[in-house]
């Protein structure tokens, strides 16, 4: 039988069974139940009462999950997010069976069902858990839940924001990867209220307005290209400049660096502390830039900043490889 009473520091409860693993986040939202779980035992589908009082009738019949069951899963996995991005402990087999114990759905449902999340922050380019690779699913009602726990979003932004300052020191091993692929076709996330979660977030606005979070990552590839040089030319490393940091923004590109062979590397330095696919701005003078001197201009796309960061490289044309869409106008009289 479940309880939400005598909760351990893990989320257990203690009875004369042993200990019963309810997730803090999923007694704390279910509180309002636990009388008539203490009374009737896990939930049989007949209905159950929100704290509104409304009757949310939950599909145990591996239907569509119900906005109860989507407010559930959605509290426990943000709950999670939290320790993880936190540096603490938690067994996922633990928060899958005691959301078994009061879904009564499968394991894989809620697995799949925890996919399905990681796909929604993946598009708001915050860091999903470890082991539940997105999956999108066009099911509106997870977004809407979601989106119900937007102060819970906004909290796991600030704990990435707040440990923004790791990975500094391992520019020598700092990972390339290949960039995602440019999708021109628009997956069904892209549309409705997906969309519009996506904008009210608005993660390239957050990581513009982070100018440390910028400064960071721009210091981040400075010392990366200094010691990339430093094994073919000293000469060539001690000219690397960070003209962003030296001469101030306007030049077009963050860092001057070199190849090997001496020609230029004008390179512009994007960071988001979300995945590899989250958006960004790219200013008309870089966009510019990238157009005159296309042998030379580099974007160097920096990710997953508070974890070990890692990145990808750009070069023009970049209408081939990124989708450039203009979001602000100069309004004037002639």
């Amino acid at each position: 039988m479940l309880t939400a009473k005598g909760l351990d520091r893990e989320g257990r409860t203690q009875g004369q069974g042993g200990p019963s693993k309810i997730p803090l986040p999923i007694r704390e939202k279910v509180g309002a139940y636990a009388q008539a779980w203490e009374e009737e035992g896990p939930l049989t589908g007949v209905g159950i009462q929100s704290k509104d009082g409304a009757m949310d009738q939950v599909d145990l019949a591996k239907g569509n999950w119900s906005d109860t069951e989507n407010d559930l899963i959605v509290a426990d996995y943000l709950e999670m997010l939290r320790l993880e991005l936190s540096g603490q402990p938690f067994v996922k087999a633990h928060r899958n069976e005691a959301l078994r114990a009061i879904l009564k759905r499968s394991r894989s449902s809620i697995e799949f069902k925890h996919q399905n999340i990681s796909a929604i922050l993946q598009r708001l380019g915050l860091p999903w858990i470890a082991g539940y690779k997105p999956m999108l699913n066009s099911q509106e009602s997870l977004t809407f839940a979601v989106e119900r726990h937007y102060e819970s979003i906004l909290g796991v932004a600030n704990i990435l924001e707040a440990n923004e300052s790791s990975g500094l020191e391992e520019a020598r091993v700092l990972i390339f990867e290949d960039p995602p692929p440019l999708q021109i076709e628009v997956d069904a996330l892209d549309e409705g209220n997906i969309a519009r979660l996506v904008r009210k977030f608005d993660p390239a606005e957050r990581d513009m307005r982070n100018r440390n979070l910028g400064k960071r990552g721009e210091e981040l590839i400075f010392n990366w290209e200094r010691t990339r040089l430093l094994s073919c030319s000293l000469e060539l490393a001690n000219r690397v400049r960070w003209v962003s940091q030296d001469d101030g923004d306007g030049a077009g590109y963050d860092i001057l660096s070199f190849e090997p062979d001496g020609r230029e590397r004008l390179v512009e330095v994007k960071t988001t502390v979300g995945g590899i696919s989250t958006p960004f701005f790219i200013s008309k003078n870089e966009v510019e830039l990238s157009r005159e001197r296309p042998d030379s201009f580099k974007l160097i796309r920096l990710f997953d900043f508070t974890k070990l960061p890692r990145a990808f490289e750009l070069s023009p044309p970049l209408d081939m490889q990124l989708k450039l869409e203009p979001i602000n106008f100069i309004a004037k009289f002639s």
